[in-house]
């Protein structure tokens, strides 16, 4: 997976925007108002893609287990979040749906009214 399309997959879902709200290379993408993936830009250049999903905690350790690639979150909460190494052992099918895990958990953790207006949006 590239850059781009990781980008552009995160932008696809509805009410989703961008925010550098750390320093000028983290690039965090919010539903509601509340982060629900973020990367290092700089590390894409380098080579050495990861991203920081969110993650229930149960499948989060199960992920772990099975993937030297999915690490506890980095600078992030170690149960809640899953730091994943793009384009190693974790295919890019599994990074979408980790993705869209993420998306889901925290879509479900806004109001109904936020959700509401979300869901209204076109995309």
């Amino acid at each position: 997976m590239n850059l781009e399309t990781y980008y552009e997959y995160c932008l696809s879902k509805k009410g989703v925007t961008e925010h550098f709200p750390f320093d000028e290379d983290t690039l965090v993408f919010k539903v509601g108002g509340k982060m629900f993936a973020l990367s290092s830009l700089s590390q894409w250049e380098k080579g050495q893609p990861s991203v920081n999903l969110k993650c229930d905690p149960e499948h989060a350790q199960e992920l772990r287990a099975e993937y030297d690639d999915i690490q506890p979150g980095f600078h992030m909460s170690k149960t809640h979040w899953n730091t994943i190494a793009v384009n190693e052992s974790v295919s890019d099918a599994l990074v979408k749906e980790l993705v869209d895990h993420s998306y889901e958990l925290v879509f479900k953790s806004l109001t109904k009214k936020l959700q509401s207006g979300i869901q209204e949006l076109e995309n």
